[in-house]
């Protein structure tokens, strides 16, 4: 004959250590989820107020003031070594989209909103960072920076 004896219940512990996983792991998912969205929903207002970043976490405005037009520039990442970004301090890196703080390989500070390597507009700040930005006709993207936010 063989006897048989149920464990003692356990406290309920385990649920205030399950309770915050399970929190975290939600809230990654929606962050995740948002900027995936931003990737394809995010734009960039010119004014004379300045440049408008609207996107996911990273957007802003960049007062007109603090750019610097004269250094913008179209570039291509692939063959552009020295802004490639390399370190990611507070950004997005999903799935070919690439947005908030990165430091670029010559040690600069940017702030990035790059789906397509080949298509980035290069553009400087007084502000001590650059910003990179995907657009689809980067060309015209700096023609009409200089024509609305002229150089203060």
């Amino acid at each position: 004959m063989t006897d048989s004896f149920p464990i003692a219940p356990g406290q309920v512990r385990i649920l205030w250590l399950a309770l915050p996983i399970l929190t975290i792991a939600v809230a990654g998912i929606a962050v995740a989820m948002y900027s995936l969205s931003a990737s394809r929903t995010a734009r960039f207002e010119i004014s004379p107020d300045g440049l408008r970043l609207r996107g996911d976490f990273y957007g802003r405005l960049i007062p007109a003031r603090s750019l610097r037009l004269d250094q913008a520039r179209v570039v291509d990442l692939r063959s552009d070594p020295e802004l490639k970004p390399v370190i990611r301090t507070l950004g997005t890196s999903i799935s070919g989209y690439r947005a908030g703080w990165f430091r670029l390989r010559d040690g600069e500070r940017a702030l990035l909103y790059v789906t397509d390597p080949a298509r980035v507009v290069y553009l400087p700040t007084a502000d001590g960072y650059s910003v990179l930005l995907s657009v689809s006709d980067p060309a015209a993207f700096i023609a009409s920076l200089q024509r609305h936010a002229p150089a203060a």
